[in-house]
């Protein structure tokens, strides 16, 4: 495949996860949070399980092997965050959420320093002030009284929580997640995480609700764009250009949100892109290869 068709796919990737912001509105507007995220990963285990069936992979061993990390990873990953995802939704807007995840790369850096021992580099450390200034921005809706009184949106503090879970996640993802296919590994964790939200709806006062065509397809849409389609083509971007060079393209996702959301009209504010500017300015920054120093030519007369 040409380095050109794998950056068309991981701009796919963003752009689905963009779309899954904007959809998860008209989506709760027929069906409570709870029964939403559940039925989103019901559809999406489904599609994955089919998918490694077909190619042979090891579900069974693996699980056999792996389940209590499976378990572990599903219940933060899909379970913990999609449930504060989809309640977020409930309470802010697809642009708010989309920014203050975008600050999703800085803060696991921080927290694979703290946890893991990696180190950060000197502009990730710069940048992390500028990405928490923009989410500040966003949040307060540029209205710095608010700040003043605490008066934030419980969205948004909802929204800030799974920011951390996924953070968190990803730093026990990289700790913990076996060797191994990575459609195994997916599919495996989907339906443990989808195992924790079907709990957590049946256990709740939630009543599921038959969904409208709209709100039907959103949740399809969520499922195959925004889950299956997003991982595997986010998957060949890792394969082909490295963790580094795609990770570069998370910074398009509250770009998409906020294009999309604006196109269902929900126009952004001049605080969300303002400081969507910052947060997407700081992540850029933090993420950017560092230029190495031209190498000195020593010439060989001058060599001893």
């Amino acid at each position: 495949m040409k380095t050109n068709a794998v950056y068309g796919l991981i701009t796919l990737s963003a752009l689905f996860w963009g779309m899954n912001f904007a959809l998860a509105g008209p989506v709760m507007l027929d069906e409570p949070p709870l029964y939403a995220a559940a039925f989103r990963f019901l559809l999406s285990s489904a599609v994955m399980l089919v998918l490694a069936m077909m190619r042979g992979e090891p579900l069974v061993q693996s699980a056999r092997r792996h389940a209590g990390v499976f378990m572990l990873l599903g219940a933060l990953g899909i379970g913990a965050f999609n449930l504060l995802f989809f309640f977020a939704l409930q309470r802010t807007s697809a642009a708010n959420a989309s920014l203050i995840m975008a600050t999703n790369p800085l803060l696991t850096t921080l927290l694979a320093a703290l946890m893991l021992g990696e180190r950060a580099s000197v502009s990730q450390l710069a940048a992390l002030p500028l990405a928490l200034i923009g989410v500040v921005v966003v949040i307060s809706g540029g209205r710095w009284d608010q700040l003043r009184s605490l008066h934030v949106a419980s969205g948004d503090l909802i929204m800030l929580c799974a920011d951390l879970v996924w953070a968190f996640y990803n730093v026990l993802g990289r700790r913990y997640m076996p060797a191994g296919s990575p459609l195994t590994n997916s599919t495996l964790m989907i339906m443990a995480g989808t195992l924790v939200l079907l709990v957590a709806a049946v256990a709740s006062s939630e009543t599921p609700v038959m969904p409208g065509p709209e709100s039907g397809a959103g949740l399809v849409m969520m499922a195959l764009g925004g889950t299956v389609l997003a991982y595997l083509f986010w998957t060949t971007g890792i394969a082909r250009l490295g963790a580094g060079r795609t990770a570069l393209f998370l910074n398009l996702v509250p770009v998409f949100a906020m294009l999309i959301a604006g196109a269902m009209g929900e126009v952004p504010t001049g605080a969300q892109l303002v400081g969507g500017l910052l947060v997407i300015g700081a992540v850029l920054v933090a993420t950017l290869p560092r230029r190495q120093p031209a190498a000195v030519v020593v010439p060989s007369g001058c060599r001893s």
